[in-house]
């Protein structure tokens, strides 16, 4: 049964350490998917107003910001097995803090120091971790193919989630329960999923690496990664006003969609951008990895901005569905260049490097655009997150057009 797994997730010639990293990347990817579209009504439900929901969301992508600064700057010190597994151990307990409590700033602590994710997009802990880890087991073509893989995966499994947070309106009603149980259970799920996790990451085998490729603080690409740091926190800020969580709230007022009705809408999503991460390794192969971030990410803002102005719901939701299958592809091919342009030993602090500022930069934005949204604006953080967003693109363009990648 593994073996016919590993034939289906995972690309040939890519060594055998990457199987539980993907299979890993699937589970938290489907609590992600859920998870964006039950934690507003969770909270809704527990008594909160839309600004607490802006502030829980914040609080997530701080205390991701700052755990994937550890791990840049200090995280080499450690194996990045045992990392990995403190993260799951982490996810566990966050699960099961939400579902067994309803209080505001308990819940704002578990939010900060755990694993929840509010984006549309995976900024927690475990990214740089796992970026590393399956930088070991690829190269060249080869490891686009690979991150192509895993976001694939990621994009599937969310998008299946998406689709499973329906559940609890499904299951309330049927088993005479109150639906904020059903949403706890949710929750509990979550908890539980991380304890999967755990045995997975408990699962990797032993690496034996070189000693010229062992893990270091950032050396001779510092300043490359510096300015790929600064203009990936625009693109966070930008993609903060539109979290999927945020959203949801978006598509719930607007539009007047129930959870289950969001839950289907992100599963359509999911499986757009998930089918167009097949086609990214294939498009940077022709025209690179640069030109393949850039040129597919503009339109997909350019459909964001539309849709914020659309007059009716199906225009709205046909840009938004053709933004889905856009905006995505720039994430494997992102990955990738940053693991092509630094040398080895700095590609674990490059990869957290690069993402804190993506989480740190996206911090204030969740409260924003619940501002902004609070003050009557409900369409301004879409139209703020696709102006800026494409400003990002042409900036990265500018910027890194001359610089040569070796794929190793």
């Amino acid at each position: 049964m593994r073996r016919m797994l590993t034939r289906l997730i995972m690309p040939a010639g890519v060594a055998e350490g990457a199987f539980p990293l993907l299979v890993a990347r699937a589970l938290r990817a489907f609590t992600d998917g859920y998870v964006v579209v039950l934690l507003p009504a969770y909270l809704l439900a527990l008594g909160f107003d839309q600004l607490d929901v802006g502030y829980l969301s914040t609080a997530t992508l701080a205390g991701s910001a700052l755990a994937t600064l550890f791990v840049g700057a200090i995280g080499y010190r450690w194996p990045m097995r045992r990392l990995l597994l403190f993260a799951a151990l982490l996810m566990a307990i966050t699960g099961l803090g939400f579902a067994s409590i309803s209080s505001f700033w308990p819940l704002f602590v578990i939010a900060f120091v755990g694993t929840l994710n509010p984006s549309s997009s995976d900024v927690s802990v475990f990214v740089p971790l796992e970026h590393a880890g399956l930088t070991q087991t690829a190269s060249g073509n080869l490891r686009t193919t690979l991150f192509a893989r895993y976001t694939l995966i990621g994009s599937l499994s969310a998008a299946v989630g998406a689709l499973a947070a329906g559940i609890p309106s499904w299951l309330a009603p049927w088993l005479d329960l109150p639906l904020i149980d059903g949403l706890r259970a949710m929750f509990v799920l979550y908890g539980l999923i991380g304890g999967s996790v755990w045995l997975l990451y408990h699962a990797l085998p032993a690496v034996s690496i070189p000693a010229r490729q062992l893990p270091a603080p950032l050396g001779p690409s510092r300043s490359v990664v510096f300015k790929l740091a600064m203009l990936f926190s625009i693109d966070a800020f930008a993609g903060g006003l539109v979290v999927n969580s945020l959203l949801t709230l978006w598509l719930f007022e607007r539009f007047g969609l129930s959870a289950g009705q969001a839950g289907t809408f992100f599963f359509c999503a999911g499986l757009l951008s998930a089918g167009c991460q097949l086609v990214a390794p294939v498009v940077a192969r022709r025209i690179g990895l640069l030109h393949t971030m850039v040129f597919t990410h503009i339109p997909a803002n350019v459909c964001l901005i539309f849709a914020a102005i659309a007059p009716t719901f199906e225009v709205a939701l046909t840009l938004l569905l053709l933004r889905s299958a856009l905006s995505e592809m720039d994430v494997p091919t992102r990955t990738a260049y940053v693991m092509a342009v630094v040398t080895p030993p700095e590609r674990t602090a490059a990869a957290s490097f690069t993402a804190v500022p993506r989480s740190l930069a996206s911090i204030a934005s969740p409260t924003l655009a619940g501002a902004l949204r609070a003050s009557g604006l409900l369409s301004a953080p879409l139209i703020a997150c696709g102006v800026l967003k494409i400003t990002y693109d042409l900036a990265l363009l500018i910027s890194f057009r001359r610089l040569k990648v070796q794929l190793d």
